[in-house]
């Protein structure tokens, strides 16, 4: 059997395809792919978001949000300049990008051809006595006020950028989803002028880390205000059973006070009767 040779030249080829080879394979087990399920909500205004990591879920945000977006107009004048506020609600056809990571993780959902992108970034670190936790710490905004559907007449139109500062928010112990029925309010501040950018959040389920099975969050974490607003629905049934059981309780004492007292011989209240005995 005939030997195989190479040259030189060609041996530092398929060297180098070989190392190639290994450092691209890491990169293919880490593909990652984010997936739009809005479709499956029954709710118009919600939308359902996953990032995937090698065909599994690492992170998934499910939630209906709003924007609130201050922009210049000018004034009838043509001098002066006066604020008009745009609404807007997050679509339920946004594209979706993400990266997971097991401290770190983002998503991206963009709209209108990335004339608006909403990245939201997601941290886990230890705290008191080794508790282990996750938060949003960082939520930015990019909107471009030249896209007319919501920016009408915008005065020096173009793309801006608001961010929050130190931001802390949605604090779930590691392994949970964060759940919470009522709003969660958070101010960005906007390249424009340090403009305040309102984004609203409700009807929330989101999980950036420790996902246990593909497209299920895991156990929810309620949020204070959903837990207050329970406890609020619930406390006057409390008292009107903790009511109803003290009083079956006096009647019930009463009832055998009754009996008892029937038993009893009676003593004649005559104080004449008292010669005769």
């Amino acid at each position: 059997m005939g030997r195989l040779s190479f040259s030189t030249k060609e041996s530092a080829g398929l060297l180098l395809l070989c190392v190639c080879g290994v450092l691209a394979l890491p990169a293919a087990l880490a593909e990652q792919e984010g997936e739009n399920l809005s479709g499956l909500s029954d709710n118009p205004d919600k939308a359902i978001f996953a990032v995937r990591e090698n065909g599994t879920t690492c992170l998934m945000v499910e939630f209906a949000a709003k924007f609130l977006v201050p922009y210049d107009v000018l004034a009838l004048n043509g001098i002066d300049l006066i604020t008009e506020q745009a609404s807007f609600t997050l679509p339920r056809g946004a594209e979706i990008e993400g990266k997971c990571g097991s401290t770190d993780s983002e998503i991206h959902i963009s709209w209108k051809n990335n004339a608006y992108i909403l990245r939201i970034y997601f941290s886990k670190e230890f705290r008191e006595k080794g508790i282990e936790v996750w938060k949003i710490n960082k939520i930015q905004f990019v909107y471009d006020t030249s896209e007319t559907s919501h920016f009408i007449n915008a005065y020096n139109p173009g793309k801006h950028t608001a961010s929050t500062h130190k931001l802390s928010a949605l604090v779930t112990p590691a392994g949970h989803s964060y759940v919470c029925m009522a709003q969660q309010t958070v101010t960005l501040i906007s390249s424009d002028h340090q403009k305040g950018i309102t984004f609203s959040m409700y009807d929330i389920q989101i999980q950036p880390f420790d996902i246990a099975s593909d497209f299920i969050f895991s156990a929810p974490y309620k949020c204070i205000t959903d837990q207050r607003e329970h406890l609020e629905e619930i406390l006057p049934l409390i008292l009107g059973l903790i009511l109803g059981l003290i009083i079956i309780i006096t009647l019930t004492i009463y009832h055998f006070h009754l009996k008892l007292t029937a038993n009893q011989p009676q003593l004649p209240r005559d104080r004449s009767m008292y010669k005769n005995m």
